[in-house]
């Protein structure tokens, strides 16, 4: 058994969290998570709507009676999603936890508190974990420069953004970016961390509502198969390498605005990549992790190999170095 106060403040077996990914956070995957004793989050944005939200809830709860959450995105928008909306669903369904990233999530606190709803808040900084912490968060979801999606714009690894954080954190803390199997959660251990989230991992699943191409090129991709987006526009996105990101960093590279590739990164075009499996018609998020990734298991075997060899590698070889 590996089980840290993560595991008892949040109601989960196991110290393993698949976060939200837009597109992706489906019952189908969420629920995996939950039966093999991880802490799976369904993505409320993912949804069109409030309503669609609640219904997937719903379905949810019918493949399995473990804890699960919702994950609550909050970023700058020209025309914002209902989002007080969406609060309120998971409110009202009874969702013990919610993810929340993003914006500053000070505002829906108050209605989470109320309908008790815990809440894990995912950040890219020390500083921003610690104004979390303040303002009264359940736990903290750290999140390294290796991550898909949005590292922040401070670019500091988990080696060294785990430990900063910890020093600083009292709450439950889970590490994010560039986990995807035993090592990595016992080095997450180590740093001060008491669990880890995973997305591109958990991606490259049975389970996961997305082609089989991806999970193939998953397997297939390094290390350095990714690409930073955005960065001109101090808006950072690790995404998939391929000739649509790579366009977008040239574009921007050569001082063009957003609006010059607005197009390219709609998302109804990286939400096809994932239907249909055509690799190159959008952008989709993949994380650094993809270069330790090397099949698709179903997510009972994953959490089941990296539970079994971390308390292996617990007891076996790092118990060996001591004197």
């Amino acid at each position: 058994m590996v089980r840290t106060r993560f595991c008892d403040v949040f109601g989960v077996e196991y110290p393993i969290v698949q976060g939200g990914m837009q597109w992706v956070g489906r019952a189908e995957l969420t629920s995996a998570v939950a039966n093999a004793g991880g802490l799976g989050f369904l993505t409320a944005l993912t949804q069109p709507t409030p309503e669609d939200l609640a219904k997937e809830i719903a379905r949810c709860r019918e493949m399995t009676d473990k804890p699960f959450g919702v994950n609550l995105t909050i970023l700058p928008s020209i025309n914002p999603p209902p989002y007080a909306e969406y609060r309120d669903v998971i409110v009202e369904s009874g969702v013990p936890v919610v993810e929340t990233a993003g914006f500053n999530p000070a505002e829906h606190l108050p209605a989470f508190r109320a309908g008790g709803v815990k809440v894990l808040h995912k950040c890219t900084s020390v500083r921003h974990a610690v104004k979390a912490q303040e303002l009264g968060v359940d736990g903290i979801s750290i999140d390294g420069f290796e991550c898909a999606g949005h590292p922040g714009e401070d670019d500091i690894p988990g080696l060294v953004l785990i430990p900063a954080a910890a020093e600083k954190i009292t709450i439950p803390m889970i590490a994010s970016g560039g986990f995807g199997d035993a090592r990595g959660l016992v080095a997450a251990l180590a740093l001060g961390a008491d669990g880890i989230n995973m997305g591109t991992r958990f991606l490259a699943t049975a389970e996961a509502p997305v082609h089989e191409n991806v999970k193939r090129q998953l397997v297939a991709g390094t290390e350095r198969d990714t690409e930073l987006i955005f960065r001109p526009l101090r808006n950072t996105a690790r995404v998939a390498s391929n000739s649509v990101s790579r366009e977008v960093v040239g574009i921007l590279d050569r001082g063009g605005k957003f609006e010059d590739v607005r197009d390219l990164v709609a998302g109804a075009r990286g939400r096809k990549v994932f239907e249909e499996g055509d690799l190159e018609l959008g952008i989709w998020s993949a994380g650094m992790v993809q270069g330790i990734i090397t099949d698709v298991p179903t997510v009972a075997e994953l959490i089941e190999r990296i539970v079994t060899e971390a308390r292996e590698l617990i007891a076996g070889r790092l118990a060996g170095v001591l004197n």
